[in-house]
């Protein structure tokens, strides 16, 4: 790590401490200074790779020093580290083109997540790849929120799928937003005009027998003309609908069309493994392998913690605007048990337990107290393991 350079900038000399102190302890190579004037100063003689720099700052703020790296060195990542901006600001800081922001106090743990992803990316992608991919809203694609490295490539797949419109099967647990992902790749294809229908598998045969399904699919197709249907929980369709599905469209196929008439584009989803599915018997290969054209793969909440932050500053500013109600940060304390919390409910339990602290708040700081019985007891136990 001796070659790649940080720069970490704050007013507040124990934080440098703190993070000198940290970050040379796990080989890297890094600068501390205590305003953005010195900040400018190195920046001008030394190849810096990445920049921290707090939010609020005498002279120079944070903003206005990430806008005149990228003035003249828009190669160096710089990220927000903020313990007074509001969610305007941050996603201010990401227009001028701030890396990622973090949220005082912060882990010392964050830092070194995002440090090792930036490397990560630039040996992936080669340092033009990186600029040239790099956007305005790095942190989020549409509705998705994510700065994850697998998240990114599912921001590229659906960039890749915009035109052509291939069937695409979602796999995720419960919980990290298969749902929203196919609404994500609805909007941003160029069906995008239409309604995404959307079906839960387990309904199609209801009070339906097998002589009338093929009426209804041919309604539901007709429904989601020259649009997308939405399967939701696929391992629950019945083996006479996917075979029917098929046929439909193997005749089509034989007739020497490309698509059915309809023109539909299937976005399917599961919890379940792929692999499963097929030698369970509870979904047919050959039906598979037609919604699998594309295959995304959701990552749990517990496997990108570098998101949980970003999340949680989504989900306050979305509950503020639409609550009389305003909370305006988290504890420490709270902050380190929802960072450190397994949940296996995903992205939608995180957006339930904010909600929550909405409602049984007091003040305008979610604290422990806000926070679930079994996040808390979470907590307590791992402190004694």
């Amino acid at each position: 790590m001796n070659e790649f350079e940080i720069l970490f900038v704050d007013d507040d000399v124990a934080i440098l401490d703190m993070v000198d102190r940290y970050l040379t302890g796990e080989g890297y190579n890094v600068i501390t200074v205590d305003s953005g004037y010195k900040a400018l100063e190195i920046l001008e003689k030394r190849e810096i790779e990445i920049v921290f720099t707090d939010f609020k700052m005498p002279e120079i703020s944070g903003l206005e020093l990430l806008a005149a790296i990228k003035e003249f060195r828009p190669e160096t990542e710089v990220i927000i580290v903020t313990g007074h901006g509001t969610m305007e600001s941050v996603i201010q800081a990401m227009k001028i083109g701030s890396y990622d922001y973090l949220q005082k106090p912060f882990k010392l743990g964050i830092l070194k997540l995002i440090i090792n992803r930036i490397v990560e990316e630039r040996k992936l992608k080669g340092e033009n790849a990186l600029i040239k991919t790099r956007t305005k809203e790095r942190h989020k694609y549409d509705d998705l929120i994510g700065i994850n490295l697998k998240m990114q490539e599912i921001y590229e797949i659906i960039d890749r799928i915009k035109t052509n419109s291939p069937n695409v099967l979602i796999n995720g647990e419960s919980g990290t937003g298969k749902e929203l992902t196919a609404n994500v790749i609805h909007r941003n294809s160029d069906r995008g005009s239409n309604l995404l229908i959307s079906i839960h598998c387990q309904s199609i045969l209801k009070d339906v027998s097998e002589s009338k399904l093929t009426e209804k699919l041919n309604n539901l197709l007709e429904s989601s003309r020259d649009s997308a249907l939405y399967l939701d929980d696929i391992a629950k369709i019945a083996l006479p609908v996917q075979v029917e599905l098929l046929r439909i469209f193997e005749n089509e196929e034989k007739n020497g069309n490309t698509q059915t008439a309809y023109n539909v584009r299937f976005i399917g989803a599961t919890d379940k493994s792929i692999k499963e599915l097929v030698s369970s018997g509870v979904i047919k290969k050959e039906f598979l392998n037609f919604l699998n054209t594309i295959t995304i793969n959701i990552p749990p909440l517990r496997e990108r913690k570098e998101d949980i932050c970003l999340l949680i500053h989504y989900f306050i500013a979305r509950f503020n605007a639409e609550n009389k109600k305003k909370i305006l940060n988290v504890s420490m304390e709270a902050l380190d048990l929802l960072l450190n919390y397994h949940w296996p409910g995903n992205v939608i339990q995180l957006e339930n337990v904010i909600e929550r602290a909405f409602a049984i708040g007091t003040g305008l700081t979610i604290n422990i107290s806000d926070l679930p019985e079994e996040i808390i007891t979470f907590g307590e136990i791992s402190k004694i393991s």
